[in-house]
């Protein structure tokens, strides 16, 4: 962690050159260390033209310097940037000009770590500033300027805070253990639990979706050999980007493409036909496509619309583990027209669909679109970017409210408020007010150099 003493410096812009570049500094002597470098005494708040200067006095360049007294800065504490042109040159400069005047360089995250340490921000909103930073589209910057924002803390700390005053309840009823939990306010207590319970349970809907929003969804295309898995990777990915013929076996190794939905990134990953025998290096393929199945967020089954059954069993061991799946009949161009006539499904769970031509493809992207977000989800307003340890907390407090709900409805007081304690601390670790250093570590390690 950070040292009150310390002043860091880096640069905050992009790398590579540019028409402005910035070099940042945060701690106790960073005023100190600016104006001697512009050699000019610095305003809060003010812009300052100024000529930057080397210790001979030399001209470095020319630009402006911005002043932010502590507690008014990102950081909480003294920051100023020096705005110079983005000459990857010049900016080195000045960082190594700051150095020698008693700043050190800043770790990755390090600006945005004493800005939690400081109380600028929580710990799921100092992740947003890494989520929108690394924004690749619009929907997702606007979901991780939301938690930027604070929508998830807020929603977070208000059910701690429900928790706390719940386990508050009943650790108060544990003093008068010769009364009934009914003559306590039992039933007002069960109630607001339940109430809980479902506040939690929303929450975990919509932090699942913001992780997908962030960490996009692994999705795997299976199923027997030349059912069309490598021609609708092409027709999803808008592109020849698989190897097609007539031959089974063709596709040997895995093959990756990634596209995106509503916000939502969706890696595809095309593998080998999933069948008995084949040579060894068939064999390697379809041993790979399992190994990505056992990581997969959704499996895509494709099967020949011709004859769906053949290889279905094999598919289906295949796919026993993966949480999602989509049952797809391809090669609807070559069924008789009859069997058109059945709509967009066949044999009441298989989507309709022919990579050949198009057919069944916006149905199926609609799809996607819902099984990638959830069930009527969506990515508009209202959503917030989450990282896979917040669902993970989430789910262990939902765990901890259904187990106080049980010990409760036992009057089982005492295993009631550990659990309800449980629940409570799972719910701060999300925001960092329960954060070990090397989580903290983890965490701000994955950051930018200047922020």
């Amino acid at each position: 962690m950070p040292t009150a003493t310390d002043t860091i410096v880096a640069i905050a812009t992009a790398p590579g050159a540019g028409g402005v570049g910035v070099t940042r500094l945060s701690g106790p002597r960073s005023r100190v260390i600016a104006e001697t470098i512009c050699a000019h005494a610095l305003t809060p708040r003010h812009a300052h033209y100024v000529r930057f200067q080397d210790e001979h006095g030399d001209t470095i360049d020319d630009g402006i310097a911005l002043y932010f007294a502590a507690p008014a800065s990102y950081t909480g504490e003294d920051v100023v940037e020096l705005q110079a042109h983005g000459s990857p040159i010049v900016l080195q400069e000045i960082v190594a000009r700051c150095c020698v005047l008693g700043a050190r360089m800043a770790r990755p995250g390090e600006f945005s770590e004493r800005a939690f340490v400081n109380g600028k921000l929580d710990l799921a909103q100092a992740e947003a500033v890494a989520d929108l930073i690394a924004a690749s589209d619009a929907r997702a910057a606007r979901a991780a300027r939301r938690a930027l924002d604070g929508v998830f803390s807020q929603q977070v700390e208000a059910l701690a805070a429900e928790l706390l005053a719940l386990r508050v309840h009943v650790e108060a009823a544990i003093d008068f253990a010769d009364e009934s939990i009914e003559t306590l306010g039992g039933p007002i207590l069960r109630e607001r639990l339940a109430a809980t319970g479902t506040a939690l349970a929303a929450l975990l809907a919509q932090a699942e979706r913001g992780q997908k929003l962030r960490d996009g969804v692994h999705a795997v295309i299976v199923g027997p050999p030349n059912a069309g898995k490598s021609s609708l990777l092409n027709a999803l990915a808008g592109s020849e980007r698989a190897i097609v013929t007539d031959i089974a076996g063709t596709t040997r190794d895995l093959l990756r493409e990634t596209i995106r939905l509503d916000g939502v990134e969706l890696t595809l990953v095309d593998t080998a036909g999933l069948r008995s025998g084949g040579d060894v290096i068939e064999r390697e393929g379809m041993r790979r496509a399992h190994a990505e199945l056992a990581r997969a967020d959704l499996a895509i089954v494709v099967l020949d619309a011709r004859d769906p059954a053949s290889g279905r069993a094999a598919v289906a061991e295949a796919i026993a583990a993966v949480p999602q799946r989509l049952w797809l009949h391809n090669k609807a161009d070559l069924l008789e027209a009859h069997l058109l006539e059945t709509g967009p499904s066949v044999d009441g769970d298989g989507l309709l669909v022919s990579a050949r031509t198009g057919a069944g493809l916006e149905t199926l992207h609609a799809r996607l679109r819902a099984l990638s977000l959830g069930e009527g989800g969506d990515a508009g307003d209202g959503a917030f970017t989450a990282r896979a340890r917040h669902v993970e907390a989430l789910r262990r407090a939902g765990s901890a409210v259904a187990a106080a709900e049980a010990e409760l409805g036992h009057e089982a007081l005492e295993l009631a408020a550990e659990a309800l304690r449980l629940g409570h601390d799972a719910l701060g670790e999300v925001t960092g007010r329960i954060a070990p250093d090397d989580l903290l570590g983890h965490i701000f390690s994955a950051f930018c150099i200047g922020k």
